[in-house]
């Protein structure tokens, strides 16, 4: 070989080299290729009406100013934010003080059952007489917790179920003070299984390797979602709100039966738009049969990420990201829904099942 023709083959050489070895490494949690796809685009900052969001939590309104928090509600058309997270006793009071004083109108607090010592002598009744309490001092529903059914124990030290009857009382109470009761239960069924290339949420579990769960931590999947649904069939006379869709936003069959049987129980989707988002034409039969039982939650409090849910409710849009790629690496889509049911998601459902809310804020 002369010396001309090796220089070329050298510098063939080094050319597939370089293109054999990428100059960085990528994986799926970077690669986030932009869409060629050109469609028709309505990104959407403002609710098409005033929404009352029913799933948000402020921990510390106790103290805060809520003045910035209303300038970021107001962006969204947000009129009325349910915060979940009221607690009991003198902090919730705080809490509901703060809200009469500055912003009366614009903030609804739920009280949270303190499950600490459950089984004591007194108790259930003494659960029961601190949510009267509350009530009285303002509070207009009752959070539940996923640590009901993951972590609370009794002063056995047996894990205390959703459905166990030393909390009946609490439930029964809830109905005749004519408040809703949120509850979320369990998580998103694929926690539960394999974590490998085959489960929908291995990103969130390897971003988040505590969400990881088993049969026995605490309890299988099926177990806890049932102990919840006796719940609920047990005290017809209290209005249950099942938190994030009930986990069956990715089987709305399922979760039409189950409506059917607990004509008590309402819904709401905090943090599962994702998949309301890509099944588009199910989802939206699925809201136009039960477009009085659905309401707007969101979750987490991050006023940029509405932007997905407002699309997703009242666009046509196509193959939009999602904003969170570990919850989510599919693309969404709109159901565009007609105005009548946007009205009822948004605010009229919110206002027919929680009290002391100013209607004065809404359309008639």
């Amino acid at each position: 070989m002369n010396r001309s023709v090796l220089f070329v083959f050298l510098v063939v050489m080094a050319a597939v080299s370089c293109y054999a070895q990428p100059s960085s490494k990528m994986d799926f949690e970077t690669y986030d290729p932009v869409s060629t796809l050109v469609v028709p685009e309505h990104k959407v900052t403002k609710a098409k009406f005033p929404f009352i969001d029913v799933h948000n939590h402020q921990w510390s309104m106790a103290s805060q100013d809520l003045t910035n928090l209303i300038t970021d509600m107001d962006k969204l058309n947000m009129k009325v934010m349910v915060n979940l997270s009221g607690g009991n006793g003198n902090g919730l009071q705080r809490m509901t003080e703060n809200v009469k004083e500055h912003y009366p109108n614009r903030f609804i607090v739920f009280a949270n059952v303190s499950f600490d010592k459950v089984g004591a002598n007194g108790w259930t009744e003494k659960a029961v007489k601190q949510l009267e309490e509350d009530v009285k001092n303002g509070a207009n529903g009752l959070k539940v917790f996923k640590n009901l059914g993951f972590s609370v124990k009794d002063v056995n030290g047996k894990r205390v179920t959703i459905d166990d009857p030393r909390l009946d009382a609490i439930w029964e109470k809830c109905g005749e003070l004519k408040i809703p009761v949120l509850i979320h239960t369990a998580d998103p069924e694929p926690f539960w299984e394999p974590e490998d290339e085959h489960n929908e949420r291995w990103l969130e579990i390897k971003t988040h390797p505590e969400r990881k769960r088993g049969a026995n931590d605490p309890a299988p999947w099926e177990t806890l979602i049932e102990e919840q649904h006796r719940m609920f069939m047990k005290h017809p006379h209290t209005t249950f709100i099942a938190a994030h869709f009930g986990w069956y936003a990715n089987n709305l069959n399922k979760l039409d039966s189950l409506l059917t049987q607990m004509p008590n129980v309402v819904v709401e989707f905090g943090a599962v738009i994702a998949e309301l988002g890509r099944q588009p034409r199910a989802a939206r039969k699925f809201f136009e049969k039960y477009q009085d039982r659905i309401l707007f939650g969101k979750d987490s409090w991050a006023p940029d990420e509405y932007a997905t849910y407002f699309r997703v409710l009242e666009t046509n849009d196509e193959y939009f990201p999602y904003h969170k790629k570990y919850h989510a690496f599919w693309r969404m889509y709109g159901m565009g829904l007609p105005d009548s049911i946007l009205k009822k998601v948004y605010y009229k459902n919110a206002l027919r099942i929680m009290p002391n809310i100013d209607k004065t804020q809404f359309p008639e």
